[in-house]
């Protein structure tokens, strides 16, 4: 086999018009069977589709025709630079300024026709049409009904409803022909969709939902034309007319699917509610003076001025001014955080206080909002493995359905009631639509993934949902990941703490060491003067001597102070005392004497404790992976209750533990940085990344962390076992249905109209049980 080596590319379009899963199975076959596209995958519930195509065997254009030969509409949508646009239609590169601009939903696009254009559809305008259409059906249906209870009264009566209508008396014109007025709208005008659908699906050889509706309802309005148009060919009345009931269930579907999609527009309002916080204008300093302009023409390095109350337009790096900033819009981290010079600020998040300025780091799609809104349209468009168990049945579904809708046909028809036959002919194909079962993952996916969105925990896929109610362990990496990262001055132990400070302080200033770092900053904390030393002398491994008033100042370990035949007999119990606790144990010497000690530990982030006892309430085993000492690993892991620990571990020695265990039937989790424990992350079942905004996407985890926040792995865990037991429910009661039902309606027990509100209802409860999901509350 010769290897392909044509560039590939891979493009994100729009579909609009699919009214279940089946639809995507549709189109996915078409593009799959496209030459020139290598791999498709079709997303209902997110009406997205994923394309990858060699450019030199295909344009851009044709991949939407193929689409649309489905019978589908489909559409580009790009970020691009200020003054350029992607034709949604042609994906066209062009000139703003040269272009036609449309706004729909608040959003933007640019055509480079009227033809263009007019083949454009965006999906509130397919809302918008869909909701024409439930009224019209709903208005007929309603008619419908009144003219059915005045008939009946007027019948009642012994008055002639036609004597009672404000019309000429026509004595041949019956009931039956002012049903078939009324209906016949409803018919093909309200479920033109349907019959649109059937006919695409036909063609493609890839039968569907509109198939089933469209079969069922033309059935019973044909059959009725015919008992009206044709009396006495058949041994039935004019009582025996069903145009009602194609018309209630056209109306019944319709509502159905019209509130399916308005609860799932709403609940996929994460990624739309990110975009909105984008600022439209901002301040950059250009030619040393101050402009206004449109924040999507920032550039990399530019010098951007943000004043309090105001929206950060991009990523950048502090440079002048100080100020709070309130990140909760793309961290779901309510307490502003504080900034400085040198500090990264993420774009879409508010200055709370001071003026700042910062130099532009990220720009467009690179910043973190965007590349937080791809990581969440890229989780919500994908599936869970136990999706493929619905498609597969889905796609097998409906040639049986309507096998079993005509083996009842002839059935009934052969024990000589054919009128019945007819009834329970449409009820099968009605009751039993895949829907509920083909939307039952994809809906509650994504809402999970969007409800995670809102709180700062990103899910990259449905593949990681599914694993984790399973877990039984999860891994923590220690340094930057149960700890701080950063040592700090724990324990001064000294007569006087201040005169060792002091004496430590002048040794290490100007180091930069981390424990040099800590000693300084623990010495500005407590605002200690801190003079000039002389003769600095470093002992690598050991510590630091120096020179004050011609005395010598010996800083360090045991062995320093060995080396420079001091005595720390007096102060042992105390040093082992420390260093039990996992503290680093500095001595301080002066003139010949040990003044004092100070202990230095990388401290516990909040709220470590508190993570691993409610990891352990849920059944899961939390575990230490570290490159620390075993004696420092087991006082850190002490402290926080953990009982499992592995140490002096180097990255690759974390990757074979969690492959160990994993190979004893384990299913784990591991917790890190998403940089030095990649291998790691990589290797277990599910990877949690901690780490800051700014950094989200280079994380290699499939649940990333956008805060720092311990609790967010309990809440993420929580979030996809919450999600996953959604998924379990919507499958069970889809499955449950269907097969109930069936027999139900073949055996006549199930008329018609009331299997389509079933049918609808069965799809809404799903979407309904899905939506459920937003409101889950996570600890904060």
């Amino acid at each position: 086999m010769v290897e392909d080596k044509t560039k590939k590319e891979t493009v994100t379009i729009n579909v609009t018009g699919m009214h279940c899963t089946s639809c995507a199975l549709n189109i996915e076959k078409k593009l799959k069977g496209t030459d020139g596209v290598s791999q498709a995958q079709v997303n209902y519930s997110t009406g997205k589709a994923n394309v990858e195509y060699s450019p030199d065997k295909i344009a851009k254009k044709e991949i939407l025709d193929a689409v649309e030969d489905s019978g589908f509409k489909g559409f580009f949508i790009h970020e691009e630079e200020a003054e350029y646009a992607t034709d949604p239609i042609t994906g066209m590169r062009l000139l703003k300024s040269r272009a036609i601009k449309k706004s729909f939903g608040g959003r933007d696009y640019y055509f480079t026709d009227e033809h263009s254009l007019r083949k454009f559809q965006a999906p509130e305008e397919e809302l918008k049409t869909m909701k024409k259409r439930v009224a019209l059906a709903l208005s007929g249906v309603i008619i419908l009904g009144v003219a059915r209870v005045v008939a009946t009264v007027s019948l009642a009566a012994g008055v002639s409803l036609i004597s009672m209508a404000p019309i000429p008396s026509l004595p041949w014109f019956t009931w039956g022909y002012w049903l078939f007025l009324l209906t016949t709208p409803i018919q093909f005008i309200a479920g033109y969709g349907f019959y649109k659908g059937a006919y695409y699906a036909v063609k493609n050889r890839s039968l569907n939902m509109d198939f089933l509706v469209a079969m069922g309802t033309l059935t019973a309005w044909t059959y009725s034309s015919f008992v009206l148009f044709f009396p006495g060919v058949l041994p039935v009345t004019e009582r025996d007319v069903y145009f009602e009931v194609s018309a209630v269930i056209i109306a019944f579907v319709l509502v159905g699917k019209f509130m399916e999609d308005y609860i799932k527009q709403r609940s996929s309002a994460a990624v739309r509610k990110l975009l909105d916080l984008r600022p439209k204008t901002a301040q950059v300093i250009r030619d040393g003076v101050e402009t206004t302009v449109l924040a999507e023409t920032i550039r990399v390095g530019e010098i951007v001025v943000v004043r309090p109350g105001e929206s950060i337009p991009v990523d950048g790096v502090v440079t002048e001014g100080e100020s709070s900033i309130d990140q909760s819009m793309v961290t779901g981290e309510s307490i502003p955080v504080s900034c400085r010079v040198g500090q990264e600020v993420i774009g879409a998040t508010i200055n709370k206080q001071g003026l700042i300025k910062f130099r532009a780091t990220k720009v467009g799609s690179q910043t973190t909002l965007m590349q937080i809104i791809k990581l969440v349209e890229d989780a919500q468009s994908s599936s869970a493995p136990i999706q493929r168990l619905a498609d597969r049945v889905s796609s097998y579904f409906v040639p049986i359905v309507v096998s079993i809708a005509l083996l009842t046909l002839a059935g009934w028809t052969l024990a000589g009631d054919f009128t019945a036959g007819i009834l329970a002919f449409v009820a099968v194909l009605i009751i039993s639509c895949p829907c509920a079962l083909g939307i039952a993952t994809p809906a509650a996916l994504m809402v999970g993934v969007g409800k995670g969105a809102e709180n700062g925990i990103l899910i990259r896929g449905g593949e990681y949902l599914e694993r984790t109610h399973q877990l039984n362990k999860v891994f923590f990496d220690k340094t930057g990941t149960l700890t701080r990262g950063k040592p700090e001055v724990t324990q001064i132990i000294s007569p006087d703490p201040d005169e060792t400070l002091k004496l430590a302080a002048m040794a290490e200033k100007g180091s930069e060491h981390p424990l040099a770092e800590a000693i300084i900053k623990k010495a500005e904390e407590m605002d200690v003067e801190i003079p000039d030393a002389a003769g600095f002398k470093t002992t690598p491994g050991q510590g630091i001597t120096a020179w004050w008033d011609d005395k010598a100042l010996v800083l360090g370990n045991r062995k320093m102070m060995e080396d420079n035949n001091l005595d720390i007999t007096p102060q042992e119990d105390e040093i082992q005392g420390l260093e039990t606790e996992g503290n680093t144990v500095i001595m301080v010497a002066y003139d010949k004497q040990v003044r004092g000690l100070i202990a230095i530990a990388d401290t516990l982030k909040d709220h470590s404790k508190v993570v691993v006892k409610e990891l352990d309430s849920m059944g899961i085993e939390s575990v230490m992976l570290t490159g620390d000492n075993e004696r420092t690993a087991q006082a850190i892991a002490s402290q926080i209750g953990i009982r499992n620990v592995y140490s002096d571990l180097l990255p690759q020695d974390k990757l074979e533990v969690i492959k160990k265990l994993q190979q004893e039937g384990n299913v784990v989790a591991m917790v890190g940085d998403g940089i030095n424990d990649a291998p790691a992350l990589a290797q277990a079942d599910i990877g949690i990344s901690l780490g800051s905004g700014t950094d989200v996407a280079k994380e290699t985890g499939g649940i990333i962390l956008v805060n720092d926040d311990l609790r967010d792995v309990v809440a993420g865990i929580k979030l996809s076992k919450a999600t996953m037991k959604k998924i379990r429910q919507n499958l069970f009661w889809s499955f449950f249905y269907n097969t109930a039902a069936i027999p139900l309606a073949a055996l006549g027990f199930l008329n018609p109209m009331i299997a389509a509100a079933a049918m609808s209802l069965s799809s809404l409860s799903v979407v309904t049980n899905s939506a459920l999901l937003k409101r889950l509350k996570f600890k904060r």
